[in-house]
């Protein structure tokens, strides 16, 4: 093995120095240098270790190593931190064998053998260009070690001076905050057993200035749904460094002689072309995934706002004629079809059908939804329960509360402790029955409270929690080839990659307020395709805030998305199902384009408005919305540029949904270059309104 390598993919280098004597040093993470010969490596990698420090004077704050400590001259957050009944707390890694590097993935392990540790780092370059690293500890002493943190890091240059993360509540995540990069520590941590409203998402560090399409970035994602970090650090005289990892609660992970930690995947993203270069290289690493879905996303119906708790059969079926008289492909039952579930105080954790409701089962709405072909999905809770549900009552010990203090309640529910392997049972086995029983498609799994004080057996259990609630959705998914899980945590109060490695769509908001989504789902997009991040059509005025809006623009919002509905369409006037019928042959025409292109989001400098769009993959297509959000101080017709064209190609442009954007009835035909540079005048829509734009590459015949 050299003293050094380079792994590099998509036009990202990672250059990593092996002279030990401890874990790799990472010299470089940005833009692909090219080869480097061995000699340009070692001089780009500067002082081979602290040692030499001593020995010849060389600059202590060179590169730093997978996992930092204070042997390695590193006053910041340490990247392994633990002990043996409180000795050796500062840890020395030191090689143990050469590092291997193959098919992008290098592997390196060192060991402290005073402290009883060691340690193997996974680091791996995708094709897109995202470094994913793992690492895993192990406690090779004679007796019990103590884990603390255990972080995954990478350093970021001076010139990346700016952060952006993302922060939110229940009904308006993902909400952009930025600030300056400046000395110190910039962190984000959550405690509150999910991934949570208020999740940073990403946390983002880039050069002064970076927008959506120009300006280097460098970004972290934790893939972990239970407490965890992501940190920004800076110190005088050191290099700066992006990193996180799972938190963990004090004695939360003890290992046994012997036993291993294995940290979730971090990913980083380096992109020279802003916020939507990072975001293209994250949509084709997920969309290269073997599990992710292929098959065309169906135009789905929610009930949840159309009847609530009040589920009646006979309204029901309305409720599915309407639905495929208008082009609906999947249909689901919300929440409400289990035993004594009239409202959200009782019932939950009683995973049977309620039979003072449904005397039959849901045996005659499943097959009337089948009859129209219809896909057929159903909601369920599986962590949680109701004190006031039969499972609650024949099982009290099984709260996810430490012995003798009563676990803290919120929502009417408590958590139910999945760390037990009969309440996992339990749960697999009533779900999956229900399954079997009626075909299920598809399951909207919903997770409403955070998880407070979360220490079953006394000792924090939020670890423990969130892989055994990762087994149970495996579990099913293996069980049930085909099924489909959506992650909902009231709402989006669970997006990460690790419930998506196992998931298939997520529920971005329990919002669907048209204008509160435009911004909700914009920067849920920085993480995560249109083709997993569902979007609905709600009623006016909304559930949720109140809002009156229009129907077009309703729709709008929802399309660039997987579509749907979650509204009593039994109530809607004549023309309001046209224009969800008219709507839904839009998506159902365009969502091949839709969820699979290059998202793309322009930078405009009118607050009052959005402009974004999907490219497709071979730039023969495109659809953009335009979407005034409020009054615009300027009083008069637009000039919007759209980028990620083919500049020798000739696009008609036409609307296609909207509000009319001033163009003739047949579109304009204009080449991808001018479109990209001088861009089109169209007519400002009104507040709360917007126009979707279709662009279509003319063939040579067809040319003007």
């Amino acid at each position: 093995m050299s003293d050094s390598v380079v792994l590099s993919a998509a036009g990202v280098g990672l250059v990593l120095d092996l002279r030990g004597p401890g874990l790799p040093r990472v010299v470089h993470w940005g833009a692909d240098p090219g080869p480097l010969s061995a000699a340009v490596a070692g001089v780009l990698a500067g002082a081979p270790s602290p040692a030499a420090v001593a020995v010849d004077g060389a600059d202590p704050w060179g590169p730093l190593p997978l996992l930092p400590a204070q042997w390695d001259g590193w006053a910041g957050r340490h990247g392994a931190t633990g002990s043996r009944s409180g000795r050796w707390p500062h840890l020395r890694l030191m090689s143990t064998a050469p590092a291997t590097v193959a098919d992008g993935v290098l592997t390196a392990e060192a060991a402290d053998p005073v402290a009883g540790v060691a340690v193997r780092s996974r680091v791996s370059l995708t094709p897109q260009g995202v470094v994913v690293v793992r690492h895993a500890l192990t406690n090779t002493g004679a007796d019990e070690w103590s884990l603390s943190a255990l972080r995954c890091l990478l350093p970021v240059p001076d010139r990346a001076t700016e952060l952006l993360d993302l922060t939110g509540r229940w009904a308006l995540e993902r909400v952009p905050q930025r600030h300056a990069f400046t000395h110190g520590t910039h962190a984000r941590e959550s405690r509150r057993g999910r991934t949570g409203h208020d999740a940073a998402t990403l946390l983002v560090a880039g050069v002064p200035g970076f927008s959506f399409g120009a300006g280097e970035v460098w970004s972290v994602h934790i893939g972990w749904s239970g407490d965890h970090e992501h940190y920004a650090e800076r110190l005088a005289g050191a290099i700066g460094v992006l990193g996180g990892g799972e938190l963990l609660a004090p004695g939360e992970v003890r290992l046994a002689p012997g036993e291993t930690y294995t940290t979730p995947d971090a990913y980083f993203v380096w992109s020279g072309a802003g916020l939507d270069g990072m975001s293209e290289r994250l949509h084709a690493m997920l969309r290269a995934r073997p599990a992710h879905p292929r098959s065309p996303r169906p135009l789905t119906l929610n009930v949840w706002e159309a009847v609530y708790f009040d589920h009646d059969l006979n309204r029901l079926t309305a409720l599915a004629d309407r639905a495929v008289q208008i082009g609906v492909e999947r249909y689901v039952l919300d929440d409400g079809w289990f035993t004594g579930r009239r409202d959200d105080s009782a019932g939950l954790g009683d995973w049977e059908v309620d039979v003072n409701v449904w005397p039959d089962g849901l045996g005659p709405l499943v097959e009337h939804v089948r009859s129209h072909g219809m896909q057929f999905g159903l909601w369920f809770e599986p962590e949680m329960v109701n004190p006031d549900s039969d499972l609650a009552r024949a099982h009290p010990d099984w709260f996810l509360a430490a012995p003798g203090r009563p676990a803290r309640p919120e929502r009417q529910q408590q958590v139910l402790d999945l760390t037990r392997p009969e309440v996992v049972d339990l749960l697999f086995e009533r779900i999956s029955a229900l399954v079997a029983a009626y075909r299920i498609d598809y399951i909207k799994w919903d997770h409403n409270r955070d998880l407070l004080e979360a220490a079953p057996d006394g000792t924090a259990g939020v670890h423990r929690q969130t892989l055994a609630a990762y087994r149970l959705m495996d579990r099913l998914r293996a069980r049930h080839p085909g099924l489909e899980i959506e992650s909902c945590a009231s709402g989006g109060g669970r997006v990460d990659l690790g419930v998506l490695a196992r998931t298939d769509r997520v529920w971005a908001s329990d919002s669907n307020d048209p204008l509160d989504r435009q911004h909700i789902q914009r920067w849920t997009g920085l993480l995560l395709p249109p083709e997993i991040v569902g979007s609905h059509v709600g009623p006016s005025p909304a559930h949720v805030n109140g809002r009156v809006s229009s129907v077009e623009f309703r729709c709008a919002t929802a399309l660039l998305g997987h579509a749907g509905i979650e509204w009593d369409i039994t109530r809607c006037t004549p023309q309001e199902l046209e224009l969800l019928a008219d709507w839904i042959r839009l998506y159902r025409r365009t969502r091949a384009t839709l969820h699979t292109g290059r998202t793309v989001r322009v930078d405009l400098p009118d607050p009052s408005a959005h402009l974004y769009g999907v490219v497709a993959a071979d730039r023969s297509a495109a659809l953009f919305v335009y979407a005034q959000l409020d009054s615009a101080l300027e009083h008069r017709a637009v000039r919007i540029r759209l980028p990620g064209l083919d500049p020798t190609r000739t696009y008609r442009v036409t609307r296609c949904w909207g509000v009319d954007p001033g163009l003739p009835a047949d579109g304009v035909a204009l080449p991808g270059a001018a479109l990209s540079t001088v861009g089109l005048v169209i007519t400002r829509p009104r507040p709360v309104e917007a126009t979707v734009l279709e662009l279509t590459a003319l063939s040579e015949s067809e040319q003007p």
